[in-house]
């Protein structure tokens, strides 16, 4: 790698389908992303599930919801998101006023895509009463048709929190949705079919196998994730004692690996959260139920991309005025109800 590169020369980036590549993650890289971000004025945020390099550079790393509200509060004007595209149209409602770039505009979300504004639109015709509860994990036009936004950690308080003679429908996330009707026993709530591709390949036979090669681990569980019935169930038929089976979000799986007495834990999440949970609890070993479960969106977010995005202040992140107003009303609700939770 040549001076030459950090004179703002990114001809060794190269553009392929799986995103930019071309440049190592080494410490002349980390001290040339922190000189580029200090000159541009930008604070760099990184979502859990991102490469271990790029979460180690950043300036915090957290769940989207989480760190859009840092990006507001931060006194920097420019959010660089390291994260899907989603996440940075996130940060850039509640932050109208600033610039918000992504380092590759092309990572995208397959939770996120799985529903469309028009798609909501047809589906408030046949509940034209219901209450929309929409994960933050959807585009900006979907949240400005949204009533209220809510994040896998208080999805249940959020839900619980509507008339109960209102009909809600819940989207996009059905494995969320499922959870969240398991747990509040509403019977008038429509859950849309939508999975984010990578938790809904942790199934419950690899959970199951899983837990029974390591009967004394702990299991921390996403919602999103095609076994968190599995887990219930195991819990539920003595195979694994309750009080070791967590249904637990991002950001409450950081607080339960600062505060377990395990020594092993199974994780059934992206595999990119085994990062700050080893270096939450390094005592502790962390192991994924998937191995296989990586997000390639997020992995998109590369050392070449973020050396791109600050050297030549790409992608910058629009959203509609009007679009942008809705989405940060169907935010606020939520945060209003008490318990603004993490993110995902």
């Amino acid at each position: 790698m040549t001076s030459t590169l950090w004179a703002g020369n990114t001809s060794q980036i190269q553009d392929g389908p799986g995103g930019y590549t071309g440049v190592e993650a080494n410490e002349e890289w980390a001290a040339e992303i922190k000189r580029l971000a200090r000159a541009r004025g930008a604070t760099l945020l990184a979502h859990n599930y991102q490469l271990p390099a790029i979460q180690d550079v950043a300036d915090h790393v957290g769940d989207s919801l989480a760190l859009s509200r840092i990006a507001a509060e931060a006194p920097e004007d420019t959010i660089v998101f390291c994260g899907v595209h989603f996440m940075a149209e996130t940060a850039k409602i509640l932050s109208p006023q600033k610039t918000v770039l992504i380092p590759d505009e092309r990572a995208g979300c397959s939770l996120a895509d799985s529903i469309t504004a028009d798609d909501l639109r047809a589906w408030k015709e046949d509940y034209p009463d219901a209450v929309v509860v929409s994960y933050v994990n959807t585009t900006a036009e979907v949240k400005g048709l949204t009533d209220i936004c809510c994040t896998s950690s208080n999805a249940v308080d959020v839900v619980a929190s509507i008339d109960p003679d209102r009909d809600v429908l819940f989207l996009p996330d059905q494995f969320l949705g499922a959870h969240v009707k398991r747990v509040t026993g509403r019977e008038n709530m429509h859950i849309w079919a939508g999975e984010c591709h990578v938790h809904a390949g942790i199934n419950g036979d690899e959970l199951t196998a899983q837990s029974k090669s390591h009967p004394d681990a702990e299991l921390f569980v996403h919602p999103e994730c095609g076994c968190a019935t599995s887990a219930l169930y195991l819990a539920g038929e003595g195979f694994v004692p309750e009080d070791k089976v967590k249904i637990l979000s991002t950001g409450g799986m950081l607080d339960a690996a600062r505060e377990t007495g395990a020594k092993q834990v199974l994780v059934a999440t992206e595999v990119g959260m085994l990062h700050q949970l080893r270096k939450a609890a390094p005592e502790v070993d962390f192991q994924a139920v998937n191995d296989r479960a990586s997000c390639p969106y997020m992995k998109m977010i590369t050392p070449a991309a973020l050396l791109r995005c600050l050297v030549e202040g790409k992608d910058e992140v629009h959203v509609d005025g009007a679009t942008a107003e809705r989405a940060r009303a169907s935010v606020q609700r939520m945060i209003a109800i008490g318990n603004p939770g993490g993110g995902e």
